[in-house]
């Protein structure tokens, strides 16, 4: 593939899987405020899974920023935090800086949809794993993570929820499901630490909370290559997930350039590795 076509084609898949120009819209649910007697509706409807929503016209700018939630697309990062993904499986590539692509948080798939196209563009055969409940997010432990108090996303972001069979077929759909992607369904406190990676070079946190970013932290951070990258989501726009990435550099003295992408995401080059069992 020649390096044009390696372009044309990565940024195809990015505009595809954010539906960048395709005028999909966005769904927002329906507020009762002024109807009271319909909130007992709209809660039975919650609990079958079903909600009433209106279609929000759509907005480049909102897309390219990540800023919406659209109604068909495979994600909602948009277009500036895919481009950032890019450059940094590029750097990756180019320098055999070693190690697997982890995602921790994956909604309908999107995001890792464009890390396995972008590995295949380049012609890198490596494992992408995909880590996620594939039920929403869970509840607020608020007992053990007060930072979280008042984030009801288990309950008011609905949207969240996808199944892992759901996900597998977005992959199929762009041809990019194989035996280097691997689904690993579960709470981040249950599974994340039994993961069978020993070498991470990019890992793409997902979660939201504080809770499900230092629960990914904790015991994915520490198998970081030196050269690899980590890439927090909602940085910019949950001050629980900053106060996690925060937190947890301090505790291990990490200094790396938090550098932002478009306000909402940023990330950092590992530099030094640390100590798994400190």
């Amino acid at each position: 593939m020649t390096d044009r076509a390696r372009e044309l084609y990565i940024d195809l898949l990015a505009r595809m899987l954010t539906r960048y120009g395709f005028s999909d819209g966005v769904l927002t649910e329906a507020r009762f405020s002024r109807v009271p007697f319909l909130r007992p509706v709209q809660a039975q409807f919650r609990k079958k899974g079903l909600v009433v929503a209106r279609q929000e016209p759509y907005d480049s700018n909102q897309r390219e920023y990540g800023l919406d939630w659209p109604e068909h697309a495979e994600t909602m990062v948009g277009l500036r935090r895919l481009d950032n993904l890019h450059q940094c499986i590029k750097t990756i590539v180019a320098e055999s800086v070693p190690g697997d692509l982890v995602e921790t948080g994956v909604w309908r798939g999107g995001a890792s949809i464009f890390m396995k196209g972008v590995l295949a563009a380049y012609g890198a055969e490596r494992d992408l794993w995909l880590c996620d409940s594939f039920e929403g997010l869970p509840s607020p432990d608020t007992s053990n993570f007060p930072q979280d108090n008042g984030i009801r996303l288990d309950k008011e972001a609905w949207y969240l929820a996808v199944s892992e069979a759901d996900v597998a077929r977005n992959f199929e759909r762009y041809g990019l499901l194989d035996e280097h992607v691997h689904f690993v369904k579960g709470w981040f406190r249950d599974t994340l630490s039994s993961l069978t990676v020993d070498e991470i070079s990019l890992l793409r946190l997902d979660g939201d909370l504080y809770e499900s970013t230092i629960q990914a932290l904790n015991p994915l951070y520490p198998r970081i290559s030196v050269g690899g990258f980590c890439v927090v989501d909602d940085y910019g726009n949950i001050e629980a997930c900053r106060q996690a990435v925060h937190d947890y550099r301090d505790k291990h003295g990490i200094t790396d350039e938090i550098v932002d992408v478009d306000g909402s995401g940023v990330f950092w080059r590992v530099t030094e590795r640390i100590d798994r069992h400190n």
